[in-house]
C-alpha cells in the first residue's frame, strides 16, 4: 500500500476556487473512480491549509491520478494561485487501515 499527504496553505482570496477546483476533481473520480485508489481532500482550521490523502494499492495506481485531466487543471491554477505555502508531499508509512483499497 501507498499513501501520500500533500499540504499547502493558499491566498484567502483563493480559497473558494481551490475548493471549486478539488469538487471538481472528485466529481471525476466518483464518476470515472480509479480502482484501488481512496483519494480525500482537507481544509485545515485556519480556513486556507488544504490537505490531501492518496491511499493506493501501489505506485502505479497512485500515480494514475496525475492522468485526470481536472487533476492537471487543479494543479496548473493552484501553482498560478501562487500559495502562500507550496505544496508539500509526504510518504505515509501504513501501520493499519480500516477499509482495502
Amino acid at each position: 500500500m501507498k499513501a501520500v499527504q500533500v499540504k499547502y496553505t493558499v491566498r484567502p482570496e483563493y480559497v473558494a476556487e481551490n475548493k471549486a477546483n478539488i469538487l471538481k476533481v472528485m466529481e471525476r473520480l466518483k464518476e470515472q473512480p480509479i480502482e484501488g485508489m481512496f483519494y480525500s481532500s482537507h481544509l485545515l482550521e485556519d480556513g486556507q491549509t488544504f490537505v490531501h490523502i492518496n491511499v493506493s494499492r501501489d505506485q502505479e495506481t497512485l500515480s494514475k491520478l496525475a492522468g485526470i485531466e481536472e487533476f492537471d487543471q487543479f494543479r496548473t491554477a493552484l501553482k498560478a494561485s501562487q500559495p502562500l505555502s507550496p505544496p508539500q508531499s509526504t510518504q505515509l508509512n501504513t501501520i493499519g487501515a480500516g477499509f482495502e483499497v
